[in-house]
């Protein structure tokens, strides 16, 4: 049987119309088809049932399951020849490529964003005169450049936060005397979740009907959560959310399908949103759900390893017949050649990840830390979830980087509105000739009907476009961060911006070259001056190149910096534009008499201090 047509009902993932506000969806797109056995929707079964596969109803039998001609059975199980194919590649992947064949074949990546927003645009630093309006004086958003526009300077924090909640969408907290309170159908006197404040009404204005407001506010929480949870369930640690993303599926499933060419499958148990890959170098990856540890790509092959045989196999398994299925069907490093044993570390990470996603249940803590040596133990295996998970196109793809490629294949329109809204910030420089082209004819509406839809902020600039979340929800980064490396990451990010940043009137592209040394210098000196007081991790004051390390990371997930070219001499580092929106606003002129070494002319009035740098004492 060809690879193609073994597919029970294939999905196809389209995109939506230029402007992403009318029309259908899925014109002008290539077609991506989820090569998952059985991966419709179906009734749950008793434990201990068996299912058909292919007979479209999923009904239990007594008879063991009927397996694909092409499929060779281990165990009992019949493995899924497309997933198989997958491990393959994960197996022989490096560690990016690795990151993005897991972004383009799963699509269980969350919505990453910046949070707090810049100033106005001409903002406080000079007075317009009396007869002039500043708004009419200040230069329009979109030609104002992050290198010298508003900046959102937030000082390091030095004293650890109050943690985020374990589960469910979190409420924003606002202050109350501030912000006006949304109709969200929210407890009285507390602001709704995942809403901009709306403006204040005017004295003649018709307060907005009731319940048309708390159908926009549900429909905004459902609609933020499964950007950032791709894969709900009703009983994981989002529950609370399922059920307003039931209610809302029809416009849901809409809305994701016109702007961003995403399908939404909802099922009783469980919501999936399949998102579409990002393309080579998305910074995405798997990570532990306990520790944060990131995944390999020996640990993505034994994932998908496991899938192949979870998608068809019974409810009821025994650990150690799947661990032997694995063992006999592990791919090795090239065709033909022999698989090594696996290594137990990527094993746990693997079923981690599954029992996170509740793909497989009663999994002992034993488990969970070495599942081969748990001892006599049989799982519950979620068929739905485990057929839920894939999304890429594995057998209409030649190799791992074709299928990169296909996964993130949209129109123009459609490509752009998926960067708004996984990725903190949109530079025209990274697109190609057509997204850049419609980037700059829709470069207000397209992002706004966006920002409607999730309940973002667009910051325009000269270089692009960053869709904020100001409630910092809808982001699986936060930036500022509670922990060392992200207090480390911002100190630094702002000190480089001092350094390097172009002054007016220069050319100032996109990037800007930042040598090793100075990296190195500047977060000794971070680290001398404010580690031990800020209370850092002894064991980053200990080791600096693990903390360089970290920090470097950070800010290359978040996009403000990235590598430099390969056959870059000497190898450094390059720091974007959107890096400068974190930095205080450049001080170009010192005014006279307040040098180091200068007196104070009696005659100038000497201005104020300026603010105290993240952390510094007043």
């Amino acid at each position: 049987m060809e690879q193609q047509e073994y597919a029970t009902g294939a999905a196809r993932t389209a995109g939506g119309t230029s402007d992403g506000c009318t029309g259908g969806a899925g014109r002008g797109t290539t077609a991506a088809v989820v090569v998952v056995r059985g991966s419709g929707p179906g009734p749950r079964v008793a434990p201990g049932s068996l299912i058909v596969p292919g007979t479209g109803a999923d009904a239990p039998q007594d008879a063991a399951p009927v397996r694909d001609s092409g499929s060779p059975s281990v165990a009992g199980l019949s493995p899924d020849p497309g997933l198989l194919r997958l491990a393959r590649w994960f197996a022989e992947a490096e560690p990016g490529t690795a990151d993005d064949l897991c972004a383009a074949s799963l699509g269980l990546y969350p919505a990453r964003h910046f949070g707090a927003p810049a100033g106005p645009v001409g903002g406080p630093a000079t007075a317009a005169p009396a007869a002039v309006d500043p708004a009419a004086a200040a230069p329009p958003a979109a030609e104002v450049s992050w290198w010298h526009g508003p900046t959102a300077h937030i000082p390091a924090p030095l004293r650890a936060r109050e943690p985020r909640p374990a589960g469910g969408p979190r409420r924003a907290r606002r202050d109350a005397a501030a912000l006006p309170v949304v109709l969200s159908g929210a407890k009285p006197g507390k602001p709704g979740r995942h809403r901009k404040p709306e403006r204040s009404r005017g004295a003649g204005t018709v307060p907005q009907d009731r319940s048309a407001a708390t159908t926009a506010a549900e429909r905004r929480i459902a609609a933020r959560l499964l950007l950032a949870h791709p894969l709900v369930t009703a009983s994981g640690p989002h529950a609370d959310g399922f059920p307003l993303i039931r209610r809302h599926r029809d416009w849901l499933a809409e809305r994701f399908d016109t702007l961003l060419g995403y399908r939404l499958a909802v099922g009783p148990w469980h919501a999936r949103l399949h998102k579409a890959g990002l393309g080579p170098g998305a910074t995405r990856r798997l990570e532990h759900p306990a520790t944060g540890a990131p995944f390999t790509p020996g640990c993505y092959a034994q994932l998908a390893l496991a899938l192949a045989l979870l998608v068809d196999a019974p409810e009821r398994l025994p650990l150690d017949g799947l661990l032997a299925a694995m063992d006999a069907v592990r791919p090795g490093p090239g065709p033909g050649s022999v698989a090594r044993p696996a290594d137990r570390a990527e094993l746990a990470m693997a079923f981690a990840v599954l029992a996170d996603w509740q793909v497989l249940t009663g999994l002992p803590a034993a488990a969970l830390a070495d599942p081969a040596a748990a001892g006599p133990t049989v799982l519950t295996v979620d068929r739905e979830l485990a057929r839920a998970v894939p999304v890429g196109p594995p057998a209409l793809a030649d190799d791992a980087t074709d299928l990169i490629r296909r996964a993130a294949e949209a129109e123009p329109g459609t490509a752009v509105r998926r960067r708004l809204a996984e990725t903190p910030a949109v530079l025209a420089a990274d697109l190609p000739e057509d997204q850049r082209a419609w980037l700059r004819d829709h470069g207000r509406t397209g992002p706004a009907a966006l920002a409607d839809f999730l309940g973002l902020e667009a910051e325009q600039r000269a270089e692009g476009v960053a869709l904020l979340d100001p409630a910092e929800e809808l982001t699986d980064l936060a930036l500022p961060g509670a922990d060392t490396a992200a207090q480390a990451a911002l100190l630094l990010v702002e000190r480089l911006v001092e350094e390097v940043r172009p002054l007016p009137g220069e050319t100032a592209g996109t990037d800007v070259p930042v040598p090793d040394a100075l990296i190195d210098g500047v977060l000794g000196d971070i680290a001398d001056e404010y580690g031990l007081p800020a209370g850092w991790r002894r064991d980053y004051l200990a080791d600096r190149t693990a903390l360089r390390r970290d920090a470097l990371d950070l800010l290359h997930r978040m996009g403000l910096i990235t590598p430099a070219p390969r056959g870059t001499r000497p190898p450094g580092w390059l720091l974007r534009a959107p890096a400068a929106r974190y930095a205080p606003a450049p001080d170009l002129l010192p005014a006279p008499g307040t040098g180091r070494h200068s007196r104070p002319d009696p005659d100038l009035t000497i201005p104020a201090p300026s603010a105290p740098r993240a952390g510094q004492p007043v």
